[in-house]
């Protein structure tokens, strides 16, 4: 599933690329990812002929702003993808909507499986669909909080870091590989308490999450193998991948110690860490 930076990263070239664009046409070849559409009519009805006026992130969900005053709301999940495309481009072949612009192009909305989605809201059914769909935390990205209020956060409550950092109703949008690179980044351990960090050591997790954040969004996300790789909008996958520390680098020799990185299960999944320097 993609996290917060490819998201963002998707957010910033969708802006760029199809704000200000009005929608000649909607081909829809299947209706699985289209949520409570029953019908493609009920979908293309309410796009032709309507403008993109901006594109905003809640969390890890994409909204397209209408003219219309509707939204168009997408949740990627694990296997959805966003293209920019010519008209004359060959379609992929789980291409379930493709957005036809006056001008531009297209925007195609592909999705292997099921758990990806696009629809057509009101405001009211989307802040309502946004509650359903995200958790009640802070994004890093979009709402800056000072490392005392981050402090605050970490000593209410008793759970492990990495824990914490995944927590949706504490942070959005923190998948296990930002976590493990944001610990090691801080010199932290996975399975250190919340509550026992020192000012300094709240204060390093802090900046860890702030410049972490923003070199992944900076390397435009990151792809790594597996079934549904991250792909950008203009069909390339991101470069973050090539500045990982520790993630998926268990047996090679740590940046930071004259020691291998280590791999242990944590909460049903694999943490990669340096047991040498993270404390």
């Amino acid at each position: 599933m993609p996290d917060l930076p490819e998201i963002e990263t998707l957010r910033r070239d969708l802006e760029k690329e199809v704000a200000g664009r009005k929608i000649k046409d909607v081909e829809i070849s299947a209706m699985r990812n289209l949520g409570r559409h029953a019908t493609k009519k009920q979908v293309s009805s309410r796009l032709e002929g309507v403008k993109i006026t901006t594109v905003i992130r809640k969390g890890t969900l994409l909204v397209f702003v209408l003219d219309s005053e509707e939204r168009i709301l997408a949740d990627l999940a694990d296997s959805g993808r966003l293209v920019k495309a010519a008209n004359k481009d060959a379609a992929h072949d789980h291409t379930q909507v493709a957005i036809v612009f006056t001008q531009g192009g297209q925007l195609r909305f592909v999705a292997c499986e099921d758990d990806a989605m696009l629809e057509v809201l009101t405001e009211e059914e989307l802040e309502a669909e946004i509650a359903d769909r995200m958790g009640q935390g802070v994004d890093p990205a979009a709402q800056p909080i000072s490392w005392t209020q981050f402090g605050s956060m970490l000593r209410s409550r008793s759970t492990k870091l990495k824990t914490f950092l995944m927590d949706p109703d504490v942070l959005i949008g923190l998948g296990p590989l930002y976590a493990d690179e944001i610990l090691f980044n801080a010199g932290l351990r996975h399975d250190r308490a919340s509550e026992s960090l020192s000012t300094q050591e709240i204060r390093r997790l802090y900046r860890s999450v702030v410049g972490t954040l923003h070199d992944a969004v900076k390397y435009r996300g990151t792809s790594l193998e597996g079934d549904h790789p991250w792909i950008g909008l203009d069909g390339q996958p991101g470069e973050y991948q090539e500045h990982l520390q520790v993630y998926g680098k268990d047996g090679e020799m740590s940046p930071r110690a004259r020691g291998p990185i280590k791999r242990v299960k944590f909460s049903g999944n694999w943490t990669y860490f340096c047991d040498q320097s993270q404390v």
